[in-house]
């Protein structure tokens, strides 16, 4: 016969001070127990294989125990620690309500609450995923969950709390068991191993304790798995081997083929690990949480977020050296875009081999190939024509030449770069400096706004122009025309369409002295030209070549509407007005409109 017994049975707390993770909740209920202030009802909820029933099943042979240990825990000697040990007792009943959770299986646990026990101070009823109890069997414990007898303790566990009416909790003093940490599993598991003289490294116990996200339980079982496959030898690669994990070398040689931008030793590590039968989601997700890992380790204080062994702590504490925290944070965003995109990828491989190819091209050597230089020497070295001489900048003087004609061509709305229009001579014109007829009053002027500091008074309305040197250039409206269309394109194209349509709409006007009209459509369009009027105006001067250009914004008057013919009538009267033959022909044959 096989004697063989799981761990997660053979090595049960049977004490208070055993169980793995749960110190906070076994320090309130050994309290509870030292000054007799136990409630009625518990309840203890959390994920699975945290201590729930194991927690519930101390309670309540503690509870019962007739020679409690000065820290007040089961003696595991008098006869009812040995009975409860057995499964003989009687003063605890399990309920399981996965499969009793009909109202008659609370209406007969109710009836059998009223029976004092028949040994000991209390009766126990540990009632075992309790959220799947129907809605008319929460109903009928209501009463009794709430007013008890006095011999009469129910402890309650479930998974999932939020499926348990509100009446149930408030009548409960609940206890949320939180997820076992990895470094206490992994303790936990080198405990059993030395137990069962079993050599097991401790790298391959974190990978079971990570696998095992925060269950015990599901820690001992695949302890028991692995060391079924391995015999009384556990090492890191069985351990990767039999969980199906991806081992700490793949991320740390992959690591290093993006420091040193080996693309194709990283596609290759990348194909062995696909060989092996690991999905690419798996993989992209792993990396990520290696590249965190990294950055964790590059300052000491967060490097107690690593749940690895001491020498897988070290090595990312190496690796983490060779990038600085702006890299990784950029490896990450890779990463990231790759989890996001993958599930709608149609290729799966090629959508993950990119990513790593960014990865690799995003510093170390990539960044320094013959490639870029070239390209970037590209970029910087303007290209020449060998068939035409190089112009090199005359130093004479420019000639002035008598003012040209304006020639422009208006782009239209949509192009990318407007076309200038050029309105200025062939060469520019020095600025010629205003004469001024009487230096003695200038002088005089300048004097009388002296102030007692010795600083001259500006006044208000006194600005510099910037084109009062330019001359007085002849232009028509066409020209005008061409110049407006093309600073109403410019505003175009950077974003502020709604002046571009004010100042198309209208043709400007010209009158007499240079002064120029421009004409929309209402108070509003107004408002906004105002805002560049001043950019308008000196655009037009330079464009131009005429410094006394005046500039007007006013509302167009609003045009009388032409009474349009829509019915067949109205047209008629319309063709009639044109040809009055058609009255004649209508009447002659008889004619309706329709």
């Amino acid at each position: 016969m096989n004697d063989f017994v799981v761990s997660a049975r053979k090595y049960r707390p049977g004490k208070f001070v055993d169980v793995v993770g749960q110190e906070s909740i076994t320090t309130t209920l050994k309290n509870a127990i030292k000054t007799s202030h136990l409630a009625q009802a518990f309840l203890f909820c959390g994920p699975r294989g945290v201590g729930k029933t194991t927690c519930a099943r101390i309670l309540a042979k503690t509870v019962n125990c007739e020679n409690i240990t000065a820290d007040y825990e089961a003696c595991n000697n008098c006869d009812s620690c040995n009975s409860f040990n057995q499964s003989q007792s009687f003063n605890v009943h399990e309920l399981d309500a996965a499969s009793n959770n009909s109202v008659d299986d609370i209406r007969n646990l109710v009836e059998q609450v009223r029976y004092a026990p028949h040994k000991g101070q209390f009766k126990i009823y540990i009632i075992d995923e309790v959220h799947m109890l129907s809605q008319a069997a929460f109903n009928a414990f209501l009463k009794t969950l709430e007013e008890p007898p006095a011999h009469a303790i129910f402890i309650l566990a479930t998974t999932e709390k939020f499926k348990i009416i509100p009446t149930i909790l408030s009548r409960c003093q609940i206890f949320d068991f939180s997820r076992i940490t990895v470094s206490d599993i992994t303790k936990h598991l080198m405990y059993i191993a030395e137990q069962e003289k079993v050599e097991a490294e401790e790298d391959g116990l974190h990978i079971i304790a990570q696998k095992a996200d925060g269950a015990l339980r599901d820690a001992l079982s695949m302890f028991d798995q692995i060391v079924s496959f391995s015999g009384n030898k556990v090492t890191l690669k069985d351990v990767t081997t039999n969980l199906h994990v991806l081992d700490y070398d793949y991320y740390f040689g992959i690591t290093e083929d993006v420091f040193t931008s080996q693309i194709s030793d990283a596609l290759q590590t990348f194909n062995t690990i696909l060989a092996e039968g690991f999905d690419g989601h798996q993989f992209i997700n792993g990396l990520s949480s290696h590249f965190r890992d990294l950055l964790v380790s590059k300052d000491a204080a967060t490097l107690n977020l690593l749940e690895v062994s001491d020498k897988i702590k070290s090595r990312y504490q190496q690796q983490s050296q060779k990038f600085s925290i702006a890299q990784l944070f950029q490896m990450l965003e890779v990463c990231n875009q790759c989890d996001v995109g993958f599930r709608l990828a149609k290729n799966k491989r090629l959508h993950v081999e990119f990513a790593l190819i960014k990865l690799c091209s995003l510093f170390g050597e990539a960044a320094s190939t013959p490639a870029r230089q070239i390209q970037t020497a590209e970029k910087k070295t303007p290209s020449v024509n060998p068939s035409k001489p190089v112009l090199q900048k005359s130093e004479s003087k420019p000639v002035e030449a008598a003012p040209v004609p304006v020639q422009a061509v208006v782009n239209e709305p949509k192009q990318t770069k407007p076309v200038e229009v050029v309105a200025k001579p062939a060469a520019k014109p020095k600025p010629v400096e205003p004469k001024i007829s009487n230096p003695v009053s200038r002088t005089v002027s300048i004097s009388q706004r002296l102030n007692k500091t010795g600083e001259v008074k500006k006044k208000d309305s006194e600005e510099i122009d910037p084109y009062a040197g330019y001359p007085e250039t002849d232009f028509n409206e066409e020209q005008l025309k061409l110049v407006i269309d093309a600073f109403a394109n410019v505003q175009f194209e950077t974003g502020r369409k709604n002046l571009h349509t004010s100042l198309t709409t209208h043709p400007a006007k010209l009158n007499e002295k240079f002064a120029v009209e421009v004409m929309v459509n209402n108070k509003v369009q107004v408002q906004e030209l105002n805002d560049v009027k001043t950019d308008l105006l000196g655009f037009m001067k330079e464009k131009l070549n005429n410094g006394a250009i005046k500039l007007n914004i006013s509302v167009a008057p609003i045009e009388k509407v032409e009474h349009r013919a829509y019915t067949d009538t109205d047209k008629f009267k319309k063709m009639a007005e044109k040809n009055p033959s058609l009255h004649t022909f209508r009447k002659t044959f008889d004619l309706d409109f329709d």
